[in-house]
């Protein structure tokens, strides 16, 4: 999970899309895909790779979702003030998706990770069915800078981490890179069957590292499978990196300082947080102190 805090000043290039739920699909152990319609999807303009948008999804007793306000300038303030047990949890997620179809139905599929009902969303996934509508704020236009896979034009090989949680994000970029393009990636899933597979037209070397060691000692276990490995020589490489925040630190330090990749070269995003709820994640997102994911931020 992405964490962001969208403020209603940036929704200049963002608006409320109604999403219904058309169909699901199960795509491994911990993977569900849902392909979500709707005539407000006409408007939708994803700018692909790891195009991330803000689910509203609504509370267990409410089948869809319903906000008070959509206004740009009252929704989050409508929103907040809402009592606990009616205000829908905001989520963000990757668009894996966009398509029009054969009969002009406008379609987008939103991969989610089940890992039980103790997260909102994991339990909403778990028991979406066709006709259920949420509210998303998602891109109006294709260029936002909700899209973070922004590698420069010089660049000769793309280094990429995700864990599960990012998985979605990695397998749209994938999805999008043209023939030819060097990729060497690494993907940590919790179970051998969510080794799920890729459409990619780029030279993609993928390693899967299906998870072994508990809490902390995923990042130990990463980290022993990247100094292991070997990655093509490059003048201009570019990485990309996301999950677990701690793990993304840890990754993004091998990267910079092992792997000698310029920091500004290198994109990270925590996802989550180990030992932190998602809750609170986003109370620090409203409060300001997430931490920052500029080039140039502290190791």
């Amino acid at each position: 999970m992405t964490v962001t805090a969208p403020a209603p000043a940036a929704v200049a290039h963002f608006r409320f899309f109604a999403l219904d739920v058309l169909r699901t699909r199960r795509l491994g152990h911990s993977f569900l895909r849902v392909t979500f319609g709707g005539p407000s999807l006409a408007d939708f303009r994803s700018g692909g790779y790891d195009q991330s948008l803000s689910l509203f999804l609504p509370p267990p007793h409410r089948e869809h979702t319903v906000l008070p306000s959509t206004d740009e300038e009252t929704w989050f303030g409508a929103w907040r003030a809402m009592p606990e047990e009616e205000r829908p949890v905001m989520r963000s997620y990757t668009v894996r998706e966009q398509r029009r179809t054969e009969e002009g139905v406008d379609e987008i599929d939103i991969d989610f990770v089940l890992h039980g009902d103790g997260s909102p969303a994991s339990f909403w996934a778990g028991r979406a069915v066709s006709g259920r509508r949420i509210l998303a704020i998602g891109p109006a236009v294709a260029e936002n800078k909700s899209v973070r896979f922004q590698p420069p034009a010089a660049t000769d090989l793309i280094l990429m981490y995700a864990d599960e949680t990012a998985l979605p994000a990695a397998a749209a970029i994938l999805d999008r890179l043209p023939a030819g393009a060097r990729v060497r990636a690494w993907f940590e899933v919790p179970h051998e069957d969510d080794r799920i597979v890729l459409p990619t037209a780029a030279d993609a070397d993928i390693t899967w590292i299906v998870r072994t060691e508990p809490g902390s000692g995923r990042t130990d276990q990463v980290l022993r499978v990247l100094r292991a490995a070997e990655a093509p020589h490059a003048q201009a490489p570019y990485a990309w990196i996301a999950g677990e925040a701690g793990t993304v630190r840890a990754v993004r330090r091998h990267v910079v300082q092992e792997r000698c990749v310029d920091r500004r070269a290198v994109r990270f995003t925590g996802y989550w947080r180990l030992g932190t709820s998602e809750e609170q994640l986003l109370a620090e997102a409203y409060a300001g102190e997430a931490p920052s994911e500029e080039p140039d931020s502290a190791l």
